[in-house]
Order: C-alpha cells, then structure tokens, then sequence
C-alpha cells in the first residue's frame, strides 16, 4: 500500500511538470516570465518549503503578495491570510523562534524545552491552517484553458478539450497528500528535538531543518524546474519515511498534550485495556506502534492497534517473561525483566504518572521500580531504532 501511494503521488507530480514543460516548449510567447509551467513547477517547491515550517513559509509568501499587489482591488483579492494582521505576527514568531533556537546552544536543556514544547505546538497549528490555504492555491494553479494564469492539458494534444476540471480533481488531493507526507517528516524533526537530551544535537537537527528549507528556496529561485525536482524527491523520502513519521508525530503529540493539560490529575486507568505505546519493535511490529494492553484468556499481555489508527485492527501477544513497570521523572514504561537488565516493551504516555501501582494491580505485574533520567536516553536510543536495555535494579 505504502509503495502504490509513493507512486501515485511522484507520478501525478511528475505528469503535472511534463504537461507544463510541453506547454512551454509550444508557447510562442518565451519571453513570458510567467509561463504557467513555471508556475506548477513554483508551487510544488512552495508546497513543499511550507510543509517543513507551514508559519514561516505562509507568512513569508503573503508578505511579498501583499507588497507586490499594487493596486486597493489587487490586493482586495488577495486571501484572509495575506492581511498584515496574520502575517506580521507570524513573522514575529518565526523570529522569536529564531533567537530562542540561536540561544538554545548555550542554554540548560530544561530550561529549552518548555520553549521547544510551544514550538511544537505551534508547528501543528500553523500546519492545519497551511493545509486549509494551500486547497484553493493549488487549485488557482492548476485551473485554466491553457493560457493566461492557468495550465491545462491542451499543450499535451487535447487543444480542442478542456481537462482543466478533471486536472483539478486529481492534482488538488494528490497535492495535498504530498504537503501531508512532508509535513509529518518535518513534525517528526520537532520531536525528535523535543525529546533529545542533548543541547548539540538539537542545534544539529535544526541546521538541518533550516539547510532544507533554503536548499528549496535557492534552488527554486535559480531554476524553477531544479527546484521542482529537488522538491519531488524530498517528497519521495518522505513518503518513505511516512510510517515512521507519522507514529513519531502521534507519539509526541501524546506526550505534548498529557504534560499540557496535566492530564494525569484527571485520569484513571481502565481496570481491563489501556491505551500505550509499544517501545521497541516486536514480531515485525514497528516500535510506538499506539493500542490497547489488555490480558488475554490465557494471561498472556496483548496490544491490540490499528496501523495509521484507523485501518483493521491486529493483535501483538508479547513475549512471555517477568514484566514491572517503571517509573520515571517524566513518564513511566513496562519493562521485560532479563536477568540484569529490563528491556522496554511499552511507554506510557504521562497520564500514567502516579498512577504505577495501580497498573500493577491491573496487569499482575512485578511490582514498581524507579528508572530516573537513565529512561529518557533509552527512549531517545529506541525513537532512533537502537535497542534499549537498563539495569533490572
């Protein structure tokens, strides 16, 4: 399924640049800077660059709309999002974001992170209203007979019929799918940063971050068409990645709102199945894989999930042994016991905390057992793909 949607995407993409590279090539106006192949070829780079910061890219592109609309009606035409009282504090943000990342190298790392947290935040909200904007842009782009503003099949021998309708149907959702795939890459960068230990290796994920960022921007100004392909193939790593990224990005969003709303004051847990996640990878089942932990007929611990929390459900019988439950600063896992060292084999998000013994009861595990900071570095080691063991005591 993965590979047939990885396909899909790159060849309605690479189809949309074809169709406007042949349109160009039988244009008789070459003099015209704004052809409408450029155009498609522009927009899957700004697709692509506002996927990985949505704030900055949004706010970015309506400024210099909104200085480039000369005229009260040009700019009377221009969407709610391009008015300076959306823009302008949107780029005060990505600026204060800008200085807090700067600073970040010197400062504690538990001071940062309360300031990463609402980054994150932020990168989500951003996200939706970049993805409920972006619907009606792509849409302008790809609309049309052929000339003008518009782009259309007719350079591709169907001069006498006008597809754009049928363009439209098909580009818009695959374009959309394309912000998506990279958007759940650039959200699993946040929380990568937001859960690394580490001030150097924030600092390191972020230059990466903003090197992309420009590698699009650069690109796509010397050449549309260079930076179209480079666009097309950071959408196919992410579309690679997107499993991954997506569990990342739920896992963290977890995480995110259980520490926000301080949801461990208000949570119970359920005296049959809870809902966790797994913390490594198990029976070719993906670690942070997200379900319900429950006791089958046999009392043997069972997590039932649904891949992408929405298709048919599976079961994953977990590996027999002693299990206990640890209990960090932060968060808190089920450990596998294995003679000195425990394995983690489930994280709890933080509505758990507190609420160990009772887990206990639940599961008929043995017992509680503190785990300290040591956790938080194996929990970074497994969010890499690396096996995590901690000492049993």
């Amino acid at each position: 399924m993965k590979k047939s949607l990885i396909a899909l995407i790159m060849l309605c993409l690479g189809f949309s640049l074809a169709a406007a590279q042949a349109e160009i090539s039988t244009t008789a106006a070459p003099a015209n800077k704004n052809l409408p192949g450029e155009q498609i070829a522009q927009t899957i780079s700004l697709i692509t660059g506002v996927a990985i910061s949505p704030l900055m890219g949004v706010g970015v592109g309506v400024a210099w709309d909104f200085f480039h609309a000369r005229t009260p009606g040009q700019k009377a035409k221009l969407p709610w999002f391009a008015d300076p009282m959306f823009w302008v504090p949107a780029l005060l943000l990505v600026g204060a974001c800008f200085v807090k990342d700067s600073a970040g190298i010197v400062l504690p790392v538990m001071l940062k992170k309360p300031f990463d947290v609402a980054e994150t935040i932020e990168h989500k909200i951003s996200g939706l209203v970049a993805t409920g904007a972006f619907v009606p842009v792509a849409a302008s782009i790809f609309h049309g007979s052929g000339t003008g503003d518009g782009a259309s099949l007719s350079a591709a021998g169907f001069a006498a019929i006008d597809f754009s309708w049928l363009y439209n149907a098909l580009m818009v959702p695959i374009t959309m799918a394309a912000f998506f795939v990279v958007f759940l890459a650039s959200n699993a960068i946040n929380i990568l940063i937001l859960l690394s230990p580490f001030g150097a290796f924030d600092a390191m994920l972020k230059a990466f971050r903003t090197s992309i960022i420009a590698s699009i921007a650069v690109s796509s100004w010397a050449d549309p068409w260079m930076g179209a392909v480079w666009a097309l193939i950071i959408i196919g790593i992410s579309c690679l990645i997107a499993g991954w990224s997506f569990r990342l990005s739920h896992f963290g969003l977890a995480f995110i709102w259980d520490f926000v709303t301080r949801r461990c004051n208000r949570f119970r847990p359920d005296m049959v199945a809870n809902k966790m996640f797994l913390g490594r990878k198990i029976d070719r089942v993906p670690a942070r894989t997200y379900g319900k932990l429950s006791r089958d007929e046999k009392g043997n611990l069972v997590l039932k999930y649904r891949p992408w929390l929405v298709l048919s459900g599976h079961s994953l019988t977990l590996p027999e042994g002693r299990y206990a439950v640890g209990k960090g600063i932060f968060f808190s896992e089920i450990l596998q016991l294995d003679g000195d060292t425990a394995k983690i084999t489930l994280l709890l998000p933080p509505r758990y905390r507190s609420h160990e013994y009772e887990l206990v009861a639940i599961y008929g595990v043995a017992g509680v057992r503190d785990t300290g900071l040591l956790a938080a570095w194996q929990l970074f080691k497994s969010v890499l793909g690396f096996k995590t063991k901690i000492p049993a005591a």
